[in-house]
């Protein structure tokens, strides 16, 4: 394997951001969509959805290993106790004696400590706080994720809702045209023809298609929102009719700060600190380990001596230093993997670290694109209504055909249905680059670090199990 540092070389801004966009990262930017709907149905989703219970349990198994990772620091105590009972009578004289009951108790206490003399203890101990720092962070990144994943399905849903009704719109508009054509060319009129009819019954059958998939697109919007809610996929769910106001362009901050903020990079630099902690660990498992010991029994008539004096235990303590010499390799090939982990964490955090940077640079390109293009589409937008209304000005005057017609109306309504995914998508777009830059939706205390309910329940605890 070849040996080298890894690096990234980080610019000191991003590509794709103009000059003067290094300010704050936005913080509460649930907000700035002005939806207080979609405010309340992520705070629904927060609350109800099973992936993010699943994160926050996962999130208390990390905080209860803090204590198992303290406690080989510690000195461990037990008792055990054994009683047994037998019971014989023998034969004397021709006659059963009367039975002889003898029974005996005992208890057993011992303690052990190993002494931390090198820090291997203390260095397995911080790499646990490093795990627990690292779930902290991803239960941070989990909350991030459902919040941006139901403020897009909202989004979606409101979208869906209204490509729906232009579809039912088009539809109808493509009907009266087909029965005018139709009256029309039964009537003799010379603007008319067999073509002309065909156009209309085959734009009147592809709304009627369109209609029916607009239909299955929003009940399929519905489901997804209601999953995340934690509710049945009833298809229940209302919509509205407008989609959320586009914010304004937001700061982007420096790429250098990425690091410091993303949850997904925060964990993955606790998991390097961690595996290096741990392979520091292994390499002193090389060394002599000194241990204390401890151990005391007594009959039945000494257990009550020995739980009102614990200090007899330390009466007989022993010490005892064990040197590993020969056990095969294992310990040095333990040494060797540990150091290959702590390789692996490296190199994945420059991975994950590369990709937030590709996330972040995509979105911020992605923003400034979809705007030039709702430039244009809002103009094409304009012309393709006027010259459907002057399509239809020019029919009724004898200017031009149906066939026209029919073509002006087909862009129209294509410009329409444009208008509403382009807006969509700037507002899906908005919504990740929040989730790659890693800024907090809420300005709330208790989600500004991550965390969620009652903070005392992410405390290690305390436990002497």
């Amino acid at each position: 394997m070849r040996e080298g540092e890894t690096h990234i070389d980080i610019p000191s801004q991003w590509r794709n951001s103009g000059a003067g966009n290094e300010g704050v990262i936005s913080s509460g930017w649930l907000e700035t969509f002005r939806d207080p709907a979609m405010t309340a149905l992520v705070s629904e989703a927060l609350e109800r959805n099973q992936g993010i219970r699943i994160s926050e349990a996962s999130l208390r198994i990390a905080q209860e290993s803090l204590v198992i990772g303290r406690s080989p620091r510690l000195p461990s105590f037990s008792f055990s106790g054994s009683g047994s009972g037998s019971g014989n009578r023998s034969r004397e004289a021709g006659d059963l004696s009367p039975w002889r009951n003898s029974e005996s108790y005992g208890l057993t206490a011992s303690a052990s400590w190993e002494l931390d003399l090198w820090g291997r203890l203390r260095d397995l101990h911080q790499a646990a706080k490093y795990d627990f720092e690292a779930n902290k962070a991803d239960f941070r990144g989990a909350r991030l994720s459902l919040v941006a994943t139901t403020a897009k399905a909202w989004c979606n849903l409101i979208a869906a809702k209204q490509q729906l009704d232009l579809a039912i719109q088009t539809k109808e508009s493509f009907e009266r045209n087909f029965r005018i054509t139709e009256r029309n060319y039964k009537a003799g009129d010379s603007t008319a023809s067999p073509l002309s009819v065909q156009f209309a019954g085959n734009n009147v059958a592809s709304a009627q298609r369109s209609v029916i998939s607009r239909q299955l697109s929003l009940d399929e919007a519905k489901r997804t929102l209601e999953i995340l809610l934690g509710r049945y996929p009833a298809t229940e769910i209302d919509s509205r009719d407008d989609l959320p106001e586009m914010p304004e362009a937001i700061p982007t901050g420096l790429p250098s700060e990425l690091l410091m903020r993303r949850p997904d990079l925060v964990a993955a630099a606790n998991d390097l600190l961690a595996s290096s902690e741990r392979s520091v660990a292994a390499r002193k498992n090389l060394l002599p380990a000194i241990n204390l010991s401890g151990r005391t029994s007594v009959g039945a008539g000494k257990i009550v001596d020995v739980i009102g004096d614990p200090a007899s235990i330390a009466r007989s303590v022993g010490a005892s230093l064990s040197q590993p010499l020969f056990q095969g390799g294992r310990l040095k090939a333990q040494v060797k993997q540990a150091a290959i982990r702590n390789e692996i964490a490296l190199e994945s955090f420059v991975a994950i670290s590369l990709r937030a940077f590709r996330e972040v640079e995509s979105a911020i390109a992605r923003d400034r694109s979809l705007a030039e293009q709702e430039t244009f589409l809002e103009i094409e937008f304009s012309q393709a209504n006027l010259a459907e209304t002057q399509a239809n000005r020019d029919y009724s005057e004898g200017i031009v055909n149906i066939i026209q017609v029919l073509e002006a109306q087909r862009r129209a309504f294509s410009a329409r249905n444009s208008r509403i995914s382009l807006r969509n998508q700037r507002l899906q777009n908005r919504i990740d680059l929040h989730l790659a830059l890693g800024g907090d939706f809420s300005t709330l205390p208790e989600e500004s670090d991550g965390t969620a309910g009652d903070e005392s329940a992410l405390r290690p605890s305390e436990g002497n199990g």
